[in-house]
C-alpha cells in the first residue's frame, strides 16, 4: 500500500522533510501502527511528539483510524502556529 506522509512545525524541522511517498508492509492498516512503524524506521520525533494529532486526507482522526492505498496521513503536534 502506498500512501503520502505530512510532517508539520517541529516534526517537519526534526525529521528534516516535509514528508514522503511510502510503500508500507502488511499488517500497517491504522494510523498509529502507521507511526509505531515509521519510529521503527528510525523517525524518532513521532514516538517522542507529545500530544501528536493525526490527519487522513485532512480530516482529524485518532490512532486507531484506518488507512489504505492513495491517503495522505499528517501528523503535526497540536499548536503549528501560523
Amino acid at each position: 500500500m502506498s500512501v503520502r506522509i505530512l510532517y508539520f512545525a517541529g516534526l517537519k524541522e526534526k525529521l528534516g522533510m516535509p514528508g514522503e511517498n511510502i510503500d508500507l508492509p502488511a499488517g500497517v492498516a491504522t494510523v498509529g501502527a502507521l507511526r509505531d512503524w515509521l519510529v521503527a524506521q528510525g523517525r524518532d520525533a513521532l514516538g517522542t511528539a507529545k500530544n501528536l494529532r493525526c490527519a487522513v486526507n485532512q480530516d482529524m482522526v485518532r490512532l486507531d483510524a484506518a488507512i489504505k492505498e492513495g491517503d495522505e496521513i499528517a501528523f503535526f503536534p497540536p499548536v503549528t502556529g501560523g
